[in-house]
């Protein structure tokens, strides 16, 4: 009993002592003033804590610049709305850079568009300026296997967009109309973040990508550079003499990450998962 007593509290210290070396490790270096650094990555859902992230560091006067780090190839459209929107106000207040990952398209491009400044490597996946909504249609399945359903509804669109039955000319054209004012207002948020006249933004609102390079070209990011480059520019930009101290919202400690090699890795709760499902197939 003794003996098992021992090996449990030598893993206790085992424990405590890696959970201190993953902490400091985790800080960034730096001593001198602030610069936060926010993280967005993996398909956009929801969007609360990441505004919560930007607020918190909007309303702190000793963080003196945001950096955004965004590697997403996209997501819901409400949730990049709010990011941007969120982002527009921060930049109100202080420097706003971002700096994309290996894919910042659509939605991930969305949230960007408002920034003070945008960086991207060279070969980073952005643009994607558009909206799609697909709605599988399973129809010739249910026909087959004999099954059929019942609607009862309030008005004759109410199930609009259901994948039991194929769309009408109708609701298709009621669909249309939806994704082209919701594509407009993409169009409209790009011009506005960047600046850009709005006629030249729809000539390559196409849904079409971009690498980084070819978006500086056309002005859809500043310039080009990686996440070092990033902080270094909002240093300059917020007028931080020396180097800055960059920080950031703390990840929650995992002993099966740190062995594991995942110490960001990051899942959908089933919540968000279930919540993806819901969103009705329109995407950024």
């Amino acid at each position: 009993m003794k003996k098992a007593c021992l090996v449990i509290v030598g893993l206790f210290v085992l424990l405590v002592f890696l959970s201190i070396v993953v902490t400091v490790a985790g800080k960034k270096g730096g001593s001198g003033e602030k610069i936060a650094l926010v993280k967005i990555e993996g398909p956009i859902v929801v969007s609360q804590s990441i505004i919560d992230e930007l607020e918190q560091y909007r309303e702190d006067p000793t963080i003196k610049a945001i950096v955004i780090r965004v590697d997403s190839p996209g997501g819901a459209v409400a949730p990049s709305q709010e990011i941007y929107e969120e982002v527009k106000k921060a930049k109100e207040k202080k420097p706003v850079v971002v700096s994309m990952g290996s894919v910042a398209a659509s939605g991930g491009y969305y949230v960007s568009a408002a920034a003070t400044k945008i960086l991207a490597n060279p070969g980073t996946i952005t643009g994607s300026i558009g909206v799609i909504m697909e709605i599988p249609n399973l129809k010739g399945l249910m026909d087959k296997i004999g099954v059929k359903t019942e609607v009862i509804k309030s008005g004759k669109h109410k199930d609009l967009a259901s994948a039991f039955r194929g769309i009408g000319k109708e609701e298709r054209e009621i669909l249309q109309n939806v994704l082209n004012n919701v594509h407009e207002q993409f169009i409209r948020a790009v011009a506005q973040g960047r600046s850009i006249p709005i006629e030249k933004v729809r000539k390559i609102a196409d849904g079409r990508i971009f690498t980084g390079q070819q978006a500086k070209e056309i002005g859809l990011i500043d310039e080009i550079g990686n996440l070092k480059d990033a902080i270094d520019l909002a240093a300059k930009l917020a007028g931080i003499k020396g180097k800055p101290r960059v920080v950031s919202k703390k990840e929650p400690f995992s002993i099966l990450n740190l062995l594991t090699g995942q110490e960001k890795a990051q899942l959908l709760s089933l919540k968000d998962a279930f919540k993806w499902i819901q969103l009705k197939y329109m995407v950024y």
